[in-house]
């Protein structure tokens, strides 16, 4: 038995630079043909001419003969002028900015302290230049628990922020809980949409504890409780046109996982399409993977197909590069489908 699909792209990716990136890329590149690149590196991509450098660096390291397009973003902060927007906007190589609160998660020390004060005439250049919003939707607030803390974002940022700009693309990255499948579902279609990865469709919180502390599957947002995983399925498998692919894939050397102040982040970009068959409903498969992306984004559909052939395969335990190794999401575990080669 064998599935056929669109050619998937990944709306949420993090290939990081230098040797993890020679490392990681490939793993993407052989199974999406394009992918939302994250800006949160050191020092972060917050100017078009560093996004145009940082997608020359990844051109670079893809393997011979690849069409693989990254496609930019740029790291939003309390600086961020309108002018570079419209200069994003022109280049023809940034498709979003990203929205990371100040201390939310890996590298995003210098995101936005506050958005309605300083960042407003940034936002309102976006509205005219159709350059879409990507949330990292949680309050950083030490007082909020940290699993309330992306529901409170939507509360106290994401709604207000609707309101105040309702023409704004919005996507809400990693979604977590029931509080925002049922707040995307509010929204007006293709204004406000939502990424979802394996993690998260897949794991709730006793995952990071079973058998003891299990740092590889943690991330930020961190895995909530059963109910949540569960209203994720169904948004998933619900054919809805607001939710689409986003791994979220999050490379880290296992040293800095495994380790007293571990890193968050799930490397999931070898398995992840094998992983989206679990949630079934494959007949919802490929508008999930290939079609409501790009749709929300206002780019063309990929033309070409991947297979997804049924049959056993061992993950490997690590992938090993120059400076350490990476642990992949399921490592050592058997999956079901594997994705074959490009038609």
């Amino acid at each position: 038995m064998q599935l056929s699909l669109t050619r998937p792209d990944d709306w949420h990716l993090h290939l990081r630079d230098g040797d993890l990136l020679e490392a990681v890329v490939s793993h993407s590149a052989s199974h999406f043909g394009r992918a939302i690149v994250m800006p949160n590196l050191k020092p972060p991509i917050t100017t078009t001419a560093a996004a145009v450098a940082y997608r020359e660096s990844i051109l670079k390291a893809l393997p011979a003969n690849s069409d693989f397009t990254p496609l930019m973003t740029l790291y939003l902060t309390d600086k961020t002028s309108p002018d570079e927007i419209k200069l994003a906007r022109t280049s023809g190589v940034v498709f979003a900015v990203k929205l990371y609160p100040a201390g939310a998660t890996t590298n995003s020390q210098d995101g936005v302290t506050d958005l309605f004060g300083k960042c407003l005439p940034v936002l309102e250049e976006m509205v005219e230049q159709n350059m879409p919003l990507l949330v990292h939707g949680e309050v950083t607030d030490p007082e909020v628990d940290i699993f309330d803390r992306e529901k409170v974002f939507i509360d106290t940022i994401l709604i207000p922020l609707i309101e105040k700009l309702p023409q704004l693309k919005v996507v809400m990255e990693h979604i977590t809980t029931q509080d925002a499948v049922r707040f995307i579902e509010s929204c007006n279609e293709g204004s406000v949409a939502a990424t979802v990865t394996p993690q998260h469709l897949l794991l709730n919180r006793n995952s990071l504890f079973q058998g003891g502390l299990q740092p590889h599957n943690y991330c930020l947002p961190v895995l909530k409780r059963e109910i949540h995983r569960q209203a994720i399925v169904s948004a998933v498998t619900s054919g809805s046109k607001r939710f689409f692919l986003g791994t979220d894939s999050a490379p880290h050397e296992r040293q800095q996982k495994e380790c007293p102040c571990g890193c968050a982040g799930i490397y999931n970009a070898p398995v992840a399409l094998s992983l989206y068959t679990k949630a079934g409903a494959l007949d919802k498969l490929e508008a999930f993977t290939s079609f409501n992306g790009p749709d929300f984004y206002g780019i063309p559909r990929n033309k070409s197909k991947i297979k997804l052939i049924k049959t056993q395969w061992k993950v490997p335990e690590s992938y090993t590069f120059a400076s350490g190794d990476v642990i992949p999401m399921f490592a050592g575990q058997t999956l079901e489908w594997l994705p074959s080669s490009f038609l």
